[in-house]
C-alpha cells in the first residue's frame, strides 16, 4: 500500500506542478479576490485531478484506447471553451475597470458580481476537466508503474486520493502565492492587468491544444 500511495503522490505533484494557463488563471483569481475563493479554485483544480486519477487507475489500457480517436474533437472543443472563458475574462475585466474609475473619475465605481468561492470551484474544476491530456497522463503513470499495475479496490482508492492531495497542497499553496500578490495589486490598474494577463494565457492554452489537435 505504501508503494501506491508514492506512485499516487507522485502523479499527483507531476500533473499539478507544471505551470501552465491553469494555473497562472488560479494565482490571478485568487489576486483579484480572496484567499477563501482562491482556495476553493485550487480545489477544483486537485477534484479534477483526483477524479481522473481514478478514472485511469480503474480503466488502464482501455482508457488509452478509448481515448485515442477522441482526441482530436476533445482538444477542439477543449480550446473553443477556453477560448471562451478566455474572452469573457477580458470582457469582464475591461467593463469592472471601467466602472471602477470611468463614472467620477475616483476608482469608487461598481466592481459587478464577484466571483465567489462556490462559482471560483466549479469554474476550475470545468476548465481542467476539459483537459483530455490529463487522463492519458495517468492512465499512462498507471501503466508505465510496477506499483500501480493490478490495483485493488481500496489501492485504486488510495491511488486517487494521495493524486487529490498532492494536487491539493500545490494549488494552495499557488492561491497563497496569488493571495499575496493581490496585496500589491489592489489597484483599479492591477486587477484589469491581473485580469487580461489571465486571459492571455488561457487563449495561449487553447492555442496549444489546437496546434496539437492539427
Amino acid at each position: 500500500m505504501s508503494a501506491v500511495l508514492v506512485a499516487g503522490l507522485l502523479a499527483g505533484y507531476g500533473i499539478a506542478m507544471p505551470v501552465g494557463g491553469v494555473a497562472t488563471h488560479l494565482v490571478a483569481l485568487t489576486a483579484r479576490t480572496s484567499l477563501r475563493t482562491g482556495a476553493c479554485a485550487a480545489l477544483g483544480v486537485a477534484t479534477a485531478d483526483g477524479l481522473y486519477a481514478l478514472v485511469a487507475a480503474i480503466g488502464g489500457t482501455r482508457l488509452t484506447h478509448l481515448l485515442a480517436p477522441l482526441m482530436t474533437p476533445l482538444r477542439w472543443a477543449s480550446a473553443l471553451v477556453l477560448l471562451a472563458l478566455a474572452a469573457r475574462g477580458a470582457i469582464t475585466a475591461i467593463r469592472q475597470y471601467r466602472e471602477r474609475t470611468g463614472a467620477t473619475g475616483t476608482g469608487t465605481g461598481r466592481t459587478g458580481t464577484p466571483v465567489g468561492p462556490t462559482r471560483a470551484y466549479a469554474a476550475l474544476l470545468g476548465i481542467t476537466l476539459l483537459n483530455p491530456a490529463t487522463v492519458v497522463y495517468f492512465a499512462a503513470l498507471v501503466l508505465g508503474s510496477p506499483a500501480t499495475t493490478s490495483l485493488t479496490g481500496p489501492e485504486q482508492a488510495l491511488f486517487a486520493l494521495a493524486a487529490f492531495a498532492a494536487s491539493a497542497s500545490w494549488q494552495l499553496l499557488l492561491a497563497g502565492g496569488g493571495a499575496l500578490l493581490g496585496r500589491a495589486l489592489t489597484g483599479s490598474r492591477g486587477r484589469l492587468l491581473t485580469g487580461l494577463a489571465s486571459s492571455v494565457l488561457i487563449a495561449g492554452l487553447a492555442g496549444h491544444l489546437l496546434a496539437s489537435a492539427g
